[in-house]
């Protein structure tokens, strides 16, 4: 008898847990854009952080964009050969970076290279009682280390994904060049094909990409403490892996979600 409910309270207790990480999450999101009110005073975190996400994340986002680039061109051109429509290539490598690997592919290679970082930063700070130092400063934590955070990605991510696609496109144009001698035609097809439409959705789904990776990264990083299976370094270690599979199963769901109201 005892074994027939335990499968549904089972469900029940993943679901009542689940509903209070999501309102935790939210309040907690809520709070880092309350402070940005306080812009001013959190001017110098911000630039420290844009720095930090934005011009160190610059070299690997332009080396994964050009061999992104360039597979896309070498697959499209064996693909469009077929149909003999090889001289859509630039359309179709433009119009794959711009509305959807330019944005997830930044936002992924972001969660690796300071989604980690700054999930485990917060969370060391979280067991070695800095950040109850702060509070007990009387300093609101939320917004001295999550808010120039956010606002910091709101300018990288979206900076950084246009990087990506215009890095990504020139390798896609290397590899029309060293396939085809029609290469020429590649630009000038992406000029008249790429709509304005198509590049605002990118920079809107790289505007909620930002948000989700940054909070949930961050999420993780100040609530280590609450992780009952593990303590110290370990539980730093588990919020950091939790971030980063999170943020990316979000950033895949929202890319969903996003996309299919802007088809």
């Amino acid at each position: 008898m005892k074994n027939m409910f335990s499968f549904p309270a089972l469900i029940g207790e993943t679901s009542l847990g689940l509903v209070k990480n999501v309102g935790q999450w939210g309040v907690f999101s809520l709070s880092a854009l309350a402070g940005a009110v306080h812009i001013r005073q959190l001017f110098p975190k911000v630039l420290q952080n844009i720095h930090f996400i934005g011009f160190k994340s610059l070299n690997i986002i332009i080396l994964v964009a050009f061999f992104t680039g360039m597979v896309l061109g070498l697959q499209g051109y064996y693909t469009l050969i077929k149909f003999s429509a090889e001289g859509m290539l630039g359309v179709a490598v433009a119009l794959s970076l711009v509305r959807e690997l330019g944005p997830v592919l930044t936002a992924i290679m972001l969660i690796g290279r300071a989604g980690s970082s700054i999930s485990a930063e917060i969370g060391i700070m979280r067991i070695s009682e800095q950040i109850d130092a702060l509070t007990t400063m009387n300093i609101d934590p939320v917004r001295y280390l999550v808010t120039p955070k956010m606002l910091a990605s709101f300018i990288c991510f979206p900076l950084l994904t246009a990087v990506f696609d215009c890095v990504g496109i020139l390798g896609g144009y290397f590899s029309s060049m060293l396939l085809s001698s029609r290469s020429g035609i590649f630009f000038s097809k992406i000029q008249s094909s790429l709509l304005l439409e198509d590049v605002t959705g990118g920079f809107v789904k790289s505007f909620v990409f930002s948000f989700i990776v940054i909070t949930i990264s961050c999420y993780c990083g100040y609530f280590t403490h609450l992780n009952q299976a593990s303590a110290g370094a370990q539980g730093v270690s588990n919020s950091t892996t939790s971030a980063v599979v999170q943020s990316c199963v979000y950033v895949l769901i929202a890319d969903y979600i996003i996309t299919s109201f802007l088809m």
